[in-house]
């Protein structure tokens, strides 16, 4: 991973290895950006923390689709597929989602998905469901159905400096919650934002200047 620059979400350098929750970091858990943020980037962001450490953090967003894009043209760009091939993918395949995960190396694809799924010095395990691969091995995989049972692409990525997500939560810009499977891989991509807000209780239209955590 190559972060560039240090404004909300983009770090300076690689977010290190994950700690466990107990001290105090949340990996595993999802941020929901507050609307006092001012940063339009990650406007009614929901996003998967990957790790967090004293190192810094990194972050997939999981509800802003990456435009047009969708994945069996992006097979077909990588070569993964022939033009044409998409119509004998899988059906999870088929419709898999293509999101903006975050304003760092948006060149690079990165694999959220269930941990039946597992590639030897590729894959991070996250969680006991949740698992993270950045290789075109598990690309290959989905497209021919030995791949895992669910699956999103993110382009790109968000990190932060050590300390700069702290900084950031105590300044009211992010809630955080529980992340379930649902909220991480669920198709209903426009609707992530309140059903996060309201798994913890907060009606979208009164939020308020105040920092909360769940």
């Amino acid at each position: 991973m190559a972060p560039t620059g240090k404004r909300t979400g983009e770090s300076t350098r690689s977010a290190g290895p994950a700690l466990p929750n107990s001290a105090g970091y949340l990996d595993g858990r999802l941020l929901i950006a507050m609307p006092v943020m001012g940063d339009s980037r990650f406007e009614r962001s929901v996003i998967y923390l990957c790790a967090h450490s004293a190192e810094g953090a990194m972050g997939i967003i999981v509800n802003h689709p990456a435009g047009s894009i969708d994945f069996p043209e992006l097979l077909e760009q990588l070569g993964i597929i022939k033009k044409g091939e998409h119509i004998r993918l899988p059906e999870n395949a088929e419709s898999m989602k293509v999101l903006r995960g975050g304003p760092v190396d948006t060149g690079r694809g990165f694999v959220l998905h269930s941990s039946d799924f597992y590639i030897e010095n590729a894959t991070l395990r996250i969680d006991d469901g949740v698992c993270l691969t950045a290789t075109v091995d598990i690309l290959r995989a989905i497209a021919n159905g030995s791949g895992p049972k669910h699956a999103i692409l993110a382009l790109g990525y968000a990190g932060w400096a050590p300390g700069q997500l702290e900084t950031e939560i105590q300044s009211n810009g992010w809630l955080h919650c529980d992340a379930d499977s649902d909220l991480i891989f669920g198709d209903d991509v426009d609707d992530k934002y309140g059903r996060a807000l309201r798994k913890i209780g907060i009606d979208p239209g009164m939020l308020s200047n105040e920092a909360g955590h769940a």
